[in-house]
């Protein structure tokens, strides 16, 4: 048997808008990113036979869950192992703040290495095998099923890093806008890295909303 997840990023926050590292900082939705949770409740209800939701534990990931499991009479499950990357010390910092405060952390994370951290924070590594453990366990537990899995924008690149055997170093490649939907198939619990996409950041239901904030990684790699 195999198992359908469909991985949602949480909706738009402040932060988001400001283009702040939160990692593990426990931040809500804005006005736009409730609008977004609404508008894919609506679209689950009438795509989905999802039998499950789980959540990272977070608000902003509770509150985008919350319209669809309200749409689908489903009970939303939490799971702190579905935060995102934990970015220690610069979390809730912009990217200029951190070259002004943390001069040689920032150096260092222009790297994009596997196995460089912020300091007091997690890893790509530690990170990427906390995701696919994570991931290894709800194939497991709901097997055959379809769940919905409300998380962050880090899980989903860990994700699409996996499926297109693009390693861990480097910056971000693919689209993960806020409340996007995203479906992938895991054939086998026993090996939950054998990913298959199926659909990939579908923001068909976001339509007239305003455009989203992006962080572009890459444009720092110009500068080092």
């Amino acid at each position: 048997m195999s198992i359908e997840l469909i991985l949602i990023r949480h909706g738009e926050t402040d932060w988001n808008r400001e283009l702040r590292f939160q990692g593990h900082i426990d931040v809500p939705l804005n006005d736009t990113g409730h609008e977004q949770a609404r508008r894919l409740g609506l679209r689950m209800a009438s795509e989905t036979r999802a039998t499950h939701l789980v959540s990272s534990d977070l608000m902003r990931a509770q509150q985008t869950a919350t319209p669809t499991a309200q749409q689908l009479g489903l009970d939303i499950l939490t799971s702190v192992a579905l935060r995102e990357q934990h970015f220690g010390i610069v979390e809730g910092m912009r990217a200029e703040e951190i070259q002004a405060q943390h001069p040689r952390a920032w150096e260092d994370w222009l790297k994009f290495s596997e196995d460089h951290a912020m300091p007091e924070g997690e890893t790509p590594r530690q990170f990427h095998a906390r995701t696919m453990e994570t991931l290894g366990k709800l194939a497991a537990e709901y097997d055959g099923r379809t769940v919905i899995v409300v998380t962050h924008g880090g899980v989903l690149d860990m994700v699409w890093r996996t499926v297109r055997g693009l390693g861990l170093n480097g910056p971000r490649q693919s689209e993960i806008p806020n409340a996007g939907f995203n479906r992938i198939r895991i054939a086998d619990a026993a090996r939950p890295t054998q990913i298959e996409i199926l659909d990939w950041a579908d923001t068909a239901h976001l339509d007239g909303l305003p455009a989203q904030p992006t962080y572009d990684q890459s444009r720092h790699l110009k500068k080092s």
